[in-house]
């Protein structure tokens, strides 16, 4: 009987599965699966939390409203920055070391955002200036994650369920963002808006602790996963050794067009996506006359399409890729969802009733996540010894035109009207859409 003990040493299976085992493959990859799902959840929790707590920040601490703008946008600095490294330090230390060590970073950093005005360096940069940098090494810890989150699902699970692994990863997004203001305003109100940071920080400390301890970069590795669970996964997945990728392909990656479309459709979908991040509740509240709580609840609808959608878009995708092949079985996920993105916003911004226009805007929502299975599986599929690196640049797209939307997207409300802030958010995604014509993942990165 061959021993299934890992060795982790060498990174590369020491186990021959046996075809003849009866046992029934073991399930470890989806317990692997759920933990970034937990991850992803905290993740948003920590990003969004503060839009929630300024209520009380800002008079307590004397901030005005733009300056609090400040206090966001270094989020999203430190966020857009660091995705190319974390994805690469992902490639060459794995995603259970990278993640963990970023999950333990940005929660520490977002609990010491409850005592950011207290900390020595605010002696020097005063309040506003400490808040900034809390918040700015968040960024920098979080822009680990997704990229990590392809690393780990590029190595425990094929092409044949890989949509699906980063769809319910980047699920959990649509989760956190729906149940985190009702959560952290129960929090602030009965204990302060400190406890809620002081929270939120704990239970990402314990992720990620139960993520150090549980998960490993492969199959091979684990001591739970057996042999037949091992032949499902390495029938679909060619092991790679874990003594890292070697250097970054640059010149084949610019020398490879379907990535830089990729990219540039990524962009497009990043704009809409933080348009309803960014500006959404005002939307619901301000245009559609909604009252201020039940605009909250109504406000958190596209998340909860996001968290329903994504997977779902992540299993067609790998449905159609194992009936027509890589690049039509991507494609058409990625290109029906943003077209259908696009015609669920623009219905949405002119239908008359308040309701109905909700509905569409949180299916327009849906719809644009329903791709992001295909997005994020192609990065793998062009190079998947190069997944981490390659998904930070393609998140580098979409954080590039998430920076646009939030300031582009009131300044066309207020010159043409909330309508045409929308129907140009509509054709964004259509845009996107289109580009997915050029996207041929299943040809790989070109050579050097």
């Amino acid at each position: 009987m061959p021993s299934t003990t890992p060795q982790r040493a060498s990174g590369l299976n020491t186990r021959t599965p046996r075809p003849t085992d009866p046992s029934p493959p073991s399930h470890i990859r989806w317990v692997i699966l759920m933990l970034l799902l937990a991850i992803g959840v905290v993740s948003y929790i920590d990003r969004v939390n503060i839009s929630v707590t300024a209520r009380q920040m800002m008079p307590a601490l004397g901030l005005t409203e733009v300056q609090m703008g400040k206090v966001f946008s270094a989020f999203v600095l430190g966020y857009a920055l660091c995705q190319i490294p974390g994805g690469w330090l992902g490639d060459r230390w794995g995603a259970r070391l990278v993640l963990t060590l970023a999950l333990l970073w940005w929660s520490v950093f977002t609990a010491l955002t409850a005592v950011a005005p207290v900390l020595p360096i605010a002696g020097l940069v005063g309040i506003l200036g400490s808040l900034i940098l809390v918040r700015f090494f968040i960024g920098v810890g979080e822009a680990a994650a997704l990229p990590n989150f392809n690393r780990a699902v590029a190595n425990w699970l094929g092409t044949n369920e890989r949509g699906l692994g980063i769809g319910v990863a980047i699920g959990g997004l649509g989760i956190g963002s729906a149940v985190t203001p009702p959560l952290t305003a129960w929090i602030m109100v009965n204990f302060g808006w400190q406890v809620a940071f002081y929270a939120s920080g704990l239970l990402g400390i314990l992720i990620a602790v139960i993520w150090y301890v549980y998960a490993t970069d492969r199959p091979s590795e684990h001591p739970h996963v057996n042999v037949a669970e091992l032949a499902l996964i390495e029938g679909a997945v060619r092991p790679v050794s874990s003594g890292g990728a070697g250097a970054v392909p640059w010149r084949a990656i610019g020398r490879t067009p379907t990535m830089w479309w990729l990219v540039l459709s990524y962009t497009c979908l990043g704009y809409v996506a933080y348009l309803y991040l960014s500006w959404f509740y005002l939307y619901v509240v301000n245009v559609r006359g909604f009252e201020v709580l039940r605009g909250a609840w109504l406000s958190s609808t596209p998340f909860l399409a996001i968290a329903v959608f994504s997977p779902l878009g992540g299993l067609v995708t790998d449905r159609l890729v194992g009936t027509f092949g890589v690049n039509r079985g991507r494609a058409w996920v990625g290109m029906s969802g943003m077209v259908l993105a696009a015609v669920s916003i623009g219905l949405g911004a002119w239908v008359d009733g308040a309701a109905m226009a909700i509905a569409l805007l949180a299916l327009g929502a849906g719809w644009l996540y329903f791709t992001v299975g295909a997005y994020w599986s192609s990065t793998v599929d062009l190079s998947k010894a190069h997944a981490g690196t390659l998904s930070g640049l393609l998140n580098t797209g979409g954080n590039i035109g998430g920076s646009l939307s939030p300031v582009l997207t009131p300044w066309l409300a207020e010159q043409l009207g909330w309508a045409a802030a929308l129907d140009f958010a509509a054709l964004v995604a259509l845009a996107g859409a289109l580009m997915w014509v050029r996207i041929k993942p299943g040809d790989g990165l070109r050579p050097g």
